[in-house]
């Protein structure tokens, strides 16, 4: 009899009997509660692979996608970086993650694969901004309608295009529909909220797409466990200059005045004493979670913790940074330039004091979408912003970046770097990165400037 395979929620299911193949119970574990074997829908295509290596009679029932006919709309030239990247995915069995910057094609390579695969695709992104852009992207190449969930768009087409909250919430309906998933900005996946969405979808095919795969916590072994090996990977120092444009870095270091410096000396004694007698360790996992939860139990550690953010304040906005940001502004002030901060606190508090338009991930979609428009149109030449434009906005007008904080993030300061290298005619881009010259601000600089990307330039 042959081996039936259901798909359930999220979970293939084979109902067990008699003769049950060795197969399945490999792949599978048995539930107790319905007596058959269930497995995450993930572990499909292996299954099948294995059953029809064993010479197993199986009926599908799991599968609800067919091959789907795609034809691009007009012809793709492909740089030799994505050709070489769809050959070494398709290589390694057409699932695997490849590490491009960005500006370099990624939403392309995506295109070049799903018209290979020929499969229904589902195409998760992390944000609203990326789900409108990849769907307007694959219209135009795809001529078909394309469906989108996320954003308040509930339309599921073979060809669909989710934020990875909606695909999060949907997998486990929608999980058998598609037989080629994409995921970009896949450095997203590991966080315990995504990783259903790989987990739970039958697709065959993968594909991860990512600028900077390395996660702090070690999580990009997990991103690879669910979409394939990294297959790929090419860095922007290799297509500086002809895919991406040329770019320069400069540090630039300032002093605290005196008064600054007295209160930033004090405040940051009173919090390094708290966390030393608290015994908290920030450089072991939760180390932080532990010295908030400390912090909140007694009148010591609230105003300990009051006192770091005090000495984090006068570190990332002190009045030599604003200086300095005036100063390159005014150098930079016929370029399109995005100011960078690490809160939204400091990106209100320069919109204040310089007028320029500020967006945090709480401004409005329409007002959002109202000074993009006009940075791209050169009606505004400077954008503030905290870590929402770090990914998942294309402005390719961006010619000047300025780091005025940040987190010691490697990604967040590549993603930073990418936003300015959108290849345009006789385009220059410029990175500064401000650096206060305290002990704690250049620890975070030296961090997050590990990356090949900035070995032209000596850190602060």
């Amino acid at each position: 009899m042959a081996v039936e395979i259901h798909f359930e929620h999220g979970t293939i299911v084979v109902p067990k009997t008699d003769d049950t193949p060795d197969a399945v119970a490999k792949f599978l574990t048995l539930d107790e509660r319905t007596g058959s074997y269930r497995a995450k829908a993930q572990q499909y295509r292996d299954l099948l692979l294995t059953l029809k290596r064993d010479g197993v009679e199986f009926d599908d029932r799991a599968r609800r996608f067919d091959p789907l006919e795609l034809a691009l709309t007009k012809d793709i030239e492909p740089f030799p970086h994505q050709a070489e990247a769809l050959e070494n995915w398709w290589s390694a069995g057409r699932r695997g993650i490849v590490e491009l910057p960005t500006g370099a094609g990624k939403t392309i390579l995506a295109v070049l694969a799903m018209e290979r695969v020929q499969r229904p695709t589902l195409v998760v992104v992390p944000t609203i901004d990326l789900l409108t852009q990849w769907a307007k992207v694959l219209e135009e190449h795809f001529g078909q309608a394309v469906g989108m969930l996320g954003g308040g768009s509930h339309d599921r087409q073979p060809i669909t295009v989710s934020t990875y909250d909606s695909a999060a919430m949907q997998i486990e309906f929608i999980g058998s529909h598609f037989g080629f998933l994409v995921c970009d900005e896949c450095h997203h996946l590991p966080a315990p909220a995504y990783r259903f969405i790989a987990e739970g979808a039958l697709a065959p095919f993968r594909l991860g797409l990512t600028a900077t795969l390395e996660r702090t916590d070690g999580g990009e072994q997990t991103t690879m466990n669910l979409l394939g090996p990294l297959v790929h990977q090419v860095g922007i120092e290799r297509l500086e200059g002809e895919y991406l444009a040329p770019y320069d870095l400069e540090t630039i270091s300032v002093h605290l005045t005196d008064d600054e410096q007295l209160r930033y000396d004090t405040s940051r004694a009173q919090y390094l004493d708290f966390l030393r007698s608290s015994g908290v360790r920030l450089d072991r996992p939760q180390g932080w979670a532990q010295f908030i939860m400390r912090a909140h139990q007694s009148d010591e550690g609230r105003a300990a913790f009051r006192a770091y953010r005090t000495q984090k304040r006068i570190a990332v906005a002190s009045e030599a940074k604003l200086a300095a940001l005036w100063s390159l502004l005014v150098r930079h002030r016929d370029d399109r330039t995005i100011v960078f901060t690490e809160d939204n606190e400091t990106v209100y508090r320069l919109s204040r004091r310089f007028l320029f338009p500020a967006i945090t991930h709480q401004t409005k979609p329409n007002e959002r979408k109202h000074w993009l428009t006009a940075f791209a149109n050169g009606d505004v030449r400077v954008l503030l912003t905290s870590k929402v434009l770090n990914e998942g906005v294309d402005v390719p007008e961006a010619n000047v970046g300025i780091v005025l904080s940040g987190s010691g993030s490697v990604r967040e300061h590549v993603q930073r770097l990418g936003r300015i290298l959108r290849k345009r005619p006789d385009k220059r881009a410029v990175l500064y990165e401000v650096c206060t010259e305290v002990a704690a601000e250049m620890n975070v600089s030296e961090r997050r400037r590990q990356h090949r990307a900035y070995q032209k330039d000596e850190p602060c």
